[in-house]
């Protein structure tokens, strides 16, 4: 299975989203975006994919979003994808595309049902909380 994560080396949700891909046995292509960078193409891609939009994936939080003024409520999409362009860190993160879909994991555990197989267990949240049972069950 082909996985590709946009990963955020910094974000302990992506660290996670990463760990437990591989934990799983695949071998995911990882994208930091912080260093390459979005296209419009790219995204809107990734967006429509997702089902997001680009006020969905904007990350609100540790992210220049309020300086530049973009969570006010009214601004264009347009503007926002512009503003993600230039500021890659204002894209919401991890987002990961396999052949079952493409999805924003946030919580990390949303990446599960994008495998086709799970790690085996027991694994953790990147709160400590259990994922993933000693029986590679799936918690909660």
């Amino acid at each position: 299975m082909d996985i590709v994560v946009h990963h955020n080396p910094e974000c302990g949700t992506s660290r996670n989203v990463l760990a437990i891909t591989e934990a799983a046995g695949y071998q995911p292509t990882v994208i930091e975006y912080l260093k390459t960078g979005w296209t419009r193409p790219q995204l809107l891609a990734l967006f429509a994919a997702a089902g997001l939009t680009p006020r969905t994936a904007l990350r609100e939080t540790k992210s220049p979003a309020e300086e530049l003024g973009l969570l006010k409520p009214g601004v264009p999409a347009d503007v926002i994808l512009d503003a993600m362009l230039e500021h890659p860190v204002l894209v919401n993160r991890p987002i990961v595309c396999t052949p079952k879909g493409v999805r924003l994991c946030r919580p990390s555990e949303e990446v599960l049902s994008l495998l086709d197989r799970l790690p085996k267990g027991p694994f953790q949240k990147e709160d400590g909380s259990l994922l993933i049972d000693a029986e590679g069950k799936r918690v909660g």
